[in-house]
């Protein structure tokens, strides 16, 4: 595909084919050569471990083009050691950090023209995956994997923008048990949501928020992404043990604290919704979608979080701070972008 033909400023966050992916396998308890490839299929045996025990994990992250052309990738370590975190959990072999950046540099390199132009607002995503290949019809680790990197040139995650939507509350859909796979990024996560979601999109939310799974009383997730609000100065998240770790969740708490915010990561009951001054799911995808409100279906009860129609102050400045520093428009004082030579 030429990307001559793309309108990036038109761009949705979708699949847009690119020139090359990258390859790595491993076998008799190493990991091989990093491969190119233009092949956008894969090979997978029809007993292999991830199609039947959902062995399988994968990342998501972003490269960025700044206003002085030098492409930037966010936070690559970070995505590595969560993938890591990943392989522990359903018993796969950890990816070392240096090879999987290395991945995602070569990968980036061979797709260089994908990366959209600054001032387009999108991006080049970059979805690093992991699968078991053994063929077996027992329920055990797989002895070979495949890891595999491609990347597509993405627009806004939610169509609306940066504006507050609607989100609902569906007590009678789980995402993750409190001591199952909630905090690995596996696509059976993404699979237990998509009912719900499903459901709330035709109702006209933009995405469920998902109550803990034993007592239906704690916030966990928003759909895809993580949940935050703010109130008295201060950032509030939920602690959980079925909660993906986000990177962009991460690195919010700590630009809340640098810009004076105190954070406080612990259990949010729903009731606590009320008294929110502001509102959001956070992710890579999205960055930050702020909350226009939140209705309990069950309950009958509405949590207004934006009374305008805009998206709050804090909000504002957590979203843009953030793609400042991914873009190379501000101080990088962390040590989170990786530029590309």
């Amino acid at each position: 595909m030429e990307n001559k033909k793309i309108d990036w400023s038109s761009l949705t966050f979708g699949y847009v084919p690119t020139n090359y992916n990258v390859r790595m396998y491993y076998r008799n308890g190493k990991w091989g050569e990093l491969e190119v490839s233009s092949e956008t299929s894969i090979n997978i045996p029809m007993a292999a471990t991830c199609l039947h025990y959902g062995q399988e994990a994968f990342e998501g992250m972003k490269a960025f083009r700044g206003k002085d052309g030098k492409i930037r990738i966010f936070r690559p370590e970070e995505n590595a050691a969560r993938l890591q975190s990943s392989s522990r959990g359903i018993m796969m072999p950890e990816l070392p950090t240096d090879l999987f950046i290395n991945a995602v540099k070569r990968v980036i390199e061979l797709n260089e023209e994908f990366v959209p132009p600054y001032g387009t607002g999108a991006s080049l995503y970059i979805r690093p995956l992991l699968l078991g290949l053994s063929q077996q019809v027992g329920v055990k680790p797989a002895a070979e994997y495949l890891f595999m990197i491609f990347v597509t040139p993405v627009g806004p995650y939610f169509k609306e923008g940066f504006k507050p939507t609607p989100m609902a509350i569906m007590r009678g859909y789980d995402r993750a048990a409190p001591l199952g796979t909630g905090t690995i990024k596996v696509g059976g996560n993404y699979a237990a949501s998509l009912k719900a979601g499903v459901l709330a999109h035709e109702k006209g939310y933009s995405a469920v928020i998902f109550l803990d799974a034993k007592h239906k009383e704690y916030i966990d997730e928003c759909g895809p992404a993580n949940f935050f609000g703010i109130k008295n100065n201060t950032y509030i998240t939920p602690k959980s043990t079925s909660i993906l770790p986000s990177i962009t969740n991460k690195s919010l708490m700590q630009i809340a604290e640098d810009m004076g915010m105190k954070v406080e990561r612990r259990e949010i009951h729903v009731d606590e919704l009320s008294t929110f001054e502001e509102a959001g799911a956070c992710g890579t995808a999205a960055v930050i979608s702020p909350i226009e409100r939140i209705d309990d279906l069950d309950e009958h009860k509405s949590y207004i979080i934006s009374k305008d129609g805009k998206a709050g102050p804090t909000c504002e400045k957590l979203y843009n701070k953030l793609r400042a520093i991914q873009y190379g428009e501000e101080p990088d004082t962390h040590n989170w972008v990786m530029i590309l030579d």
